[in-house]
């Protein structure tokens, strides 16, 4: 697997609008299911929230089998665990999806682990999972979670967390080590820091994002300029290096696409490795600007204590 489709801003209309200032229709996104086919990038990452409750619907509605889903488990940030909440979770993505099992299924925040893997370690002998992974999770966290399914004789399968080229926390705190380690795939979110790293065009559209960070993007340009010279070295977009420098650190990344051109720049992306030397410049850059748009803990006010 080089990269994963995400899908966060699938399905509402208003939803499209607010996150990436415009909205697509379904004949636009089934060109682009398509076009994931031509290119053999076949994961797709889903949530319930996704599009206000309509994008992970929509990808029951228009993929074909051969797409592999990702989908999440979102503990309450309010109330404790209650029995059987995972697997209501799941019967209804699955119901989504119109599928008896999902590939990749995530426990979404690190609250009440253990009561919530021990659910999906059920779902997973049941065969209504396949892989099992967590999001959002520190090293111990992750440690705790290895160590319930190493129990079971269940791999760990991933970590789903944030990492970018102006966000690479866990290259400090040993997390990617960690799971480099113990055999466990790291998908990296938000590679491209929700559009900030894209520098901005000529009658740009309006987004929430853009908006609040607008100040920090000011300060990216002298990113933007060293991002377009190793870009030009490559046949790349500035955005295109951004996926590239995550790929090349042996990270999937997971970048939203809703039209058929972004499956086709991100699979450019995730087959080009950029050189020791080019990471380099890149990772200069980023500690003199020293830039924080989506941080780490982005979640971590929603563990419950």
């Amino acid at each position: 697997m080089r990269a994963v489709v995400g899908t966060n801003s699938w399905g509402s209309a208003l939803y499209g609008k607010i996150l990436r200032g415009s909205a697509v229709n379904e004949e636009t996104l089934k060109e682009t299911i398509d076009q994931a086919v031509k290119k053999n990038l076949l994961v797709f990452d889903t949530a319930q929230d996704y599009g206000l409750g309509k994008g992970q619907k929509l990808i029951g509605k228009l993929c074909p089998e051969q797409i592999q889903i990702s989908a999440k488990f979102t503990p309450s940030t309010k109330h404790g665990y209650e029995f059987g909440q995972v697997r209501r979770s799941l019967l209804k993505d699955l119901q989504d999806f119109h599928r008896p099992y999902v590939d990749f299924y995530w426990l979404h925040l690190p609250n009440e682990i253990e009561e919530n893997l021990s659910e999906m370690i059920q779902l997973y002998h049941e065969g209504k999972i396949k892989h099992i992974g967590v999001s959002n999770f520190n090293l111990e966290e992750c440690q705790k979670a290895k160590k319930i399914l190493d129990a079971e004789q269940i791999p760990l399968y991933g970590v789903q967390n944030h990492y970018s080229l102006l966000e690479r926390t866990c290259e400090k705190n040993g997390l990617l080590r960690w799971c480099n380690e113990n055999a466990v795939t790291f998908w990296a979110w938000a590679v491209l820091e929700e559009g900030m790293l894209i520098p901005p065009r000529q009658n740009e559209k309006f987004t929430i994002m853009k908006f609040v960070f607008e100040q920090e993007r000011d300060r990216l340009y002298p990113l933007y300029k060293e991002m377009y010279l190793i870009g030009q070295a490559h046949g790349m977009t500035i955005a295109q290096i951004a996926m590239s420098y995550v790929a090349s650190k042996g990270i999937i990344p997971i970048c939203g696409c809703r039209k058929p051109y972004q499956i086709t720049q991100l699979e450019q992306a995730a087959e080009t490795i950029l050189s020791v030397s080019e990471i380099r410049r890149l990772e200069h850059i980023t500690n003199l600007i020293d830039v924080k748009i989506l941080h780490t803990d982005l979640f971590r006010f929603a563990v419950r204590k």
